[in-house]
This record gives C-alpha cells, structure tokens and sequence, in this order.
C-alpha cells in the first residue's frame, strides 16, 4: 500500500522529533541513518524546522578531515501541552514542554460539581489565550471513556455520553485526548518510573469517586472490549456486598484506610486479580495507605493465594502518577501532529 504524502511528511517530522528529544543532539547523517530516511529528505525538513524554531543548533562536530557536520537539538519550547483532570473538590492541570518539564502547575475550582461544561471551557480557553504555545490537550475524567466520548460517569450526568474529544478539537483546532484517570495513573507510574515493558501494573485508588483500578499488562493498558475495564466498585466479594460496598460498609469513606473490613475487602481484591493476570506489582495512592497497612493487606492476601505468587505492593503519588500519564499522552499527540492542528 503506498502511504499517502503527508502520511510520510508527518511520519518523518514526528521521527525527527523524537529522534532528537532521545539521542539530545544529532547530525544530518545521525538523522538519516537512525530513520532510514535519506540525507537530502532530512536536510529539508531540518532546514525548516530550523528556521520555524523548533530546532536549535549546537555547534559543529569536530573535524574528521572534511567538513564540519553541523548538529542540531530540539527546543523543547516550541510547544507546549496542557494536562487538566476532573475531580470531585477541584480541578487540576499543568503545562509542560516536549521535555516533559512542567512550566505551570495550578488548580481551580471544580467543573464537575460547580461549573459544568461552561466552566471547563473558559478555564481552558484562558489558558490557552495565555499560552499560545500549547499543542495539545490531555483531559482525565473519573468515569469510562471510549474514542473521547464518556460513557459511564455516576454523579455527573452533565458529562454523560458526551463527546468531549470531538467538542474541543473543533474548538480549539489542537488535538485532544479522552482519558479514564485510573489508567492514566498506571501510565503514569510506568512511564515516569522506567518499568520494563513486560511488567503488568494493577493501579487501585478509592479517591472521591469511589474505587477503580487502572491494568498493565506487558506495557499495555488495559481497556477491555466495552472500556469499561478497571471498575472494580461492581467486583462481588461476599453474599450481598460488592468490593465497592464492602470497603464503605455502610459509612462514609476516610481518607486513609484503616479498618479490618478494609483490609480484607482490599486482601480479596489483590488475591482475585492475582488469581487472573499474576501482575508484578500492585499499587496503591499514599493518601489512603501506610507502610503499616501494606504490610497487612500482604499478609490477609496469602490466606487467599500461595504468597509466592503475589505481587509487589507498593505505595506511590497518585495525583503526580495521574499528571504524568496525562503528559505522556499529551507529549505524544504534540510529536505526532501537523500544523492542520496549530492555532491561528
């Protein structure tokens, strides 16, 4: 099949990009033999990147007894990415660069429970108008997402079956990206924590929203066949009680977790996902566990399953895990994109 034209214009531009953010600098000949791409081809879309200010140069290599070759690095302000997720109590976002750095960090008031769709819309177009930089937008949402459209998120109906993704790519001309928070998290911890890819991930956080779970399996995320993966509320764990159920137990939720119906309801759960995917490691957010409580929940999960198969607890940021899944996808829809995306 022969690929269209701009199909491999953006192809090699976004193989420049991550070429160059990988090896820090390069050459002309680095370029073309590390992309198969040859050096005339490369020496144009470096000529323009060059002069657009998406490339710097760094000097020129020492001589081997011809010319110079000039080596170029990425600027890694040429644009910028907005992460913004939606909780119960407030909104959180942060602006980045292709670095990964993060420029700006901040909170405003809750779109989901105070100001709905309207109040998104101007707290991102504010930023926006204050940042013309910014490429790409990657929104989290404590429901199931399919394609950007949300499907399944109790509590905010205002949200419900709305094609978000659809709704501010027209809006804003950037492209956007739809994502459920839960697997972002585990994304986020992956990415930013260097995990080998055939390690699989099991994410659990109760936060405002009630429990779920984010699944990695061999560098993957884990949807399921309808993305409704990850809602472990519904997983029945004893007669009458399902695993949401029985972590509340009839009173409303604490912050951290403490009790012994806790504890086992949690025990059962690790034990069952165990049972199914055997994952490396399981995590859980800092806010609702202690090292104390791990150590527990350990030892009621091999009353359950032989202790050699469990997995690895561990204890991680889950607000600074959900960010940086966020930026990841973010990142990747910037490198990836054609000017049909930037704002005027």
């Amino acid at each position: 099949m022969k690929t269209a034209p701009k199909s491999l214009s953006l192809g090699i531009l976004s193989g420049i990009r991550r070429s160059l953010l990988d090896l820090g600098s390069a050459t002309k000949v680095e370029l073309s033999d590390k992309l198969g791409i040859s050096f005339p081809t490369i020496s144009k879309f470096l000529s323009r990147m060059e002069k657009d200010g998406e490339i710097l140069s760094a000097g020129l290599d020492e001589s081997s007894g011809g010319r110079r070759a000039k080596r170029y690095t990425y600027n890694p302000d040429y644009m910028l990415g907005l992460a913004i997720f939606l909780e119960k109590t407030e909104t959180n976002y942060a602006i980045f660069n292709c670095a990964g750095e993060v420029k700006e960090q901040g909170t405003v008031q809750s779109v989901l429970t105070d100001g709905g769709l309207h109040l998104l819309t101007s707290s991102i177009e504010a930023i926006l108008m204050a940042n013309q930089a910014i490429r790409s937008l990657a929104i989290g949402v404590p429901g199931s997402v399919k394609n950007g459209r949300i499907f399944y998120i109790p509590g905010y109906e205002q949200f419900q079956d709305f094609d978000i993704k659809g709704y501010y790519e027209n809006l804003f001309s950037i492209p956007v990206v739809i994502e459920n928070d839960m697997n972002a998290a585990v994304l986020g911890y992956h990415h930013y924590k260097g995990i080998k890819d055939h390690q699989s991930l099991v994410y659990l956080y109760s936060g405002q929203n009630g429990p779920g779970a984010g699944f990695m399996i061999n560098g993957d995320v884990v949807r399921g066949n309808t993305f409704f993966a990850g809602e472990v509320s519904f997983v029945p764990q004893y007669d009458d009680r399902n695993f949401r159920e029985a972590l509340e137990n009839g009173t409303p939720k604490e912050v951290l977790i403490s009790r012994e119906n806790q504890v086992d309801a949690i025990s059962r759960l690790v034990a069952s996902i165990t049972a199914f995917i055997n994952p490396h490691t399981f995590i859980f957010c800092k806010d609702e566990v202690e090292e104390t409580l791990v150590e527990k929940i350990a030892a009621a999960s091999s009353k359950y399953i032989p202790p050699d198969h469990l997995p690895i607890l561990e204890i991680s940021d889950w607000k600074q895990d959900y960010l940086y899944g966020l930026q990841s996808l973010g990142l990747a829809l910037m490198l990836d994109s054609s000017e049909k995306y930037f704002r005027k």
